[in-house]
């Protein structure tokens, strides 16, 4: 692997963070979790986080991830980063500083990098909203839907235009999808919002057409 690896341009660093991964798995007892990606494009990831209340510090972060070798790198990389550090701290966390951490990585891999971090955002944005620190509006609900895939388009439900409404009136959200109810995909999708939401104290809505 580790020649095949630098043939094809991965430092030594995205080898051994892939076939070694850093804080992988399912958290238990996360206080938020988040999913970004898209199937379309290979790569899926899952972040989990645990924070003390009282520091406001990471103390435990995994990720599960769906993708190819710098997905699961970077996000390795993107959690031995965050850990430890304060929300604010891992907010400034950026795409280019996991890539130099690793070493750096192929032009057409940076995305997983950008995917990684967008993760970590995702996640630290649910946890706030969960301790009411942010608003649960408008921008809050489609950034989280984001992370919803439509099954056979491969993308998310934003990207694809299924979105055709949000509305946010204290704890209840209301979601009008342009798919009808009776498609394959309607009940994949809902299934997807609802874990999208878990965790959070607001009621859902969601309407098919």
């Amino acid at each position: 692997m580790s020649e095949f690896g630098r043939r094809i341009g991965y430092s030594e660093k995205v080898i051994e963070h892939f076939m070694n991964p850093r804080n992988i798995g399912k958290l238990e007892d996360a206080d938020a979790t988040a999913i970004v990606g898209s199937v379309a494009c290979g790569d899926l990831i899952k972040f989990y986080i645990k924070v003390d209340p009282e520091t406001d510090r990471i103390t435990d972060i995994r990720f599960e991830s769906y993708g190819c070798a710098s997905n699961i790198a970077t996000s390795s990389m993107t959690t031995v980063m965050a850990k430890g550090k304060t929300l604010e701290e891992a907010k400034k966390i950026t795409f280019k500083q996991v890539a130099e951490a690793l070493g750096g990585l192929p032009k057409t891999k940076m995305h997983c990098a950008v995917l990684s971090i967008t993760g970590l955002h995702a996640v630290i944005m649910k946890y706030e909203a969960k301790i009411g620190r942010i608003p649960i509006d408008e921008h809050f609900v489609r950034r989280m839907l984001r992370g919803v895939l439509d099954p056979l388009k491969g993308v998310d439900v934003i990207t694809a235009g299924e979105v055709e409404n949000v509305k946010v009136d204290g704890k209840e959200i209301t979601r009008r999808f342009s798919l009808p109810r009776e498609d394959e995909a309607a009940s994949i999708i809902e299934e997807e919002v609802r874990e999208a939401f878990q965790g959070l104290d607001v009621r859902l809505s969601l309407i098919f057409s």
